[in-house]
């Protein structure tokens, strides 16, 4: 497996920190891209993709900067033109040797907390999710029209469409879990949030390339057991995001990588026993003295950490 890093799609001295921390793999990822784009033409592709190898940095999967939306989730306008422009993507970083896509099917709210300054070791500050102060904030307006049915003959329209795609281009999906990964968050239903729904979205493409993103945290939250998850999806583990919290889907503190309950050397070591050889990248690090909070979960001091910890685990 690939210790990867999301670096901006520019040099800085994030890229210099990862090639010293011994890492040499980039998930290039939305939240990098300060004009929220979402480069899908293989003219836009062609010079991120050679500027991180230029620097010898190798990107191993796409993240957030794609073009799945709720047009697509919700079946809106415009649903049919996205998932031809989805199929672009794939094609054009299958030319250019990027192996791996991450998509999400949260429609209505996205990736939830309720505070990204919690209190963590030593002064750092880390995010958390509390249902209960959630859910008294209003509801999205598709939450009234929208039932899990809904979204699930939408994700498998989609997927009948792009899985034959990603398998003409060399590319592998890696379909992100619910965060968190409840049946509803303020009434809008969501539908990636156990063990048995990704069963389900595995049968609707029966294919390596229909695969999913084991976002460790999450799948903690589900309150199962983490190894043996890994060896019940083996080979259709695509890309997997290392990370873990401390409670459930009602009221979680994302946690150190060191210190949380999960195993986490069994972890890799399932990641062995299945053959997993994509990317893994360290996910939602506390934000670490010095750093101005503003991308919770994603400073750079953080993943440092995490790679060294991760570094020794797979040692």
């Amino acid at each position: 497996m690939d210790i990867a890093l999301v670096l901006p799609p520019e040099p800085d001295d994030r890229w210099q920190l990862a090639k010293q921390a011994g890492v040499d793999h980039a998930v290039f990822h939305s939240l990098e891209i300060g004009d929220g784009s979402r480069p899908s033409s293989y003219d836009e592709l062609m010079p991120l993709i050679t500027r991180y190898r230029d620097h010898g940095i190798e990107p191993a999967a796409f993240e957030g900067s794609v073009p799945v939306t709720d047009k697509t989730r919700l079946a809106l306008e415009g649903r049919d033109e996205e998932i031809e422009e989805f199929c672009t993507l794939l094609r054009n970083l299958g030319k250019l040797g990027v192996e791996v896509v991450c998509y999400d099917w949260m429609a209505g709210l996205r990736w939830a907390r309720t505070s990204a300054t919690t209190p963590a070791r030593g002064g750092s500050v880390t995010t958390s999710y509390d249902d209960d102060l959630m859910r008294r904030g209003p509801a999205p307006a598709a939450a009234e029209t929208t039932t899990a049915e809904d979204l699930w003959e939408n994700l498998e329209y989609f997927l009948e469409r792009v899985v034959p795609v990603a398998e003409e281009a060399g590319v592998k999906l890696g379909l992100h879990p619910d965060d968190p990964p409840r049946e509803e968050v303020r009434g809008m239903p969501r539908i990636i949030n156990s063990v048995a729904a990704y069963d389900r979205v595995l049968e609707i493409g029966d294919s390596p390339h229909n695969g999913l993103t084991f976002c460790q945290g999450n799948f903690a939250a589900m309150g199962v057991d983490v190894p043996e998850t890994i060896r019940h999806f083996g080979d259709r583990i695509n890309f997997v995001h290392f990370r873990d919290v401390d409670g459930d889907v009602d009221a979680f503190v994302e946690t150190w990588h060191d210190e949380g309950p999960t195993d986490m050397q069994a972890a890799i070591d399932a990641y062995r026993e299945v053959g997993f050889d994509g990317p893994i990248r360290p996910d939602h690090v506390p934000t670490m003295e010095g750093e101005d909070n503003s991308i919770p979960g994603y400073h750079i001091t953080g993943k440092i950490f995490a790679v060294g910890y991760m570094k020794g685990l797979l040692e």
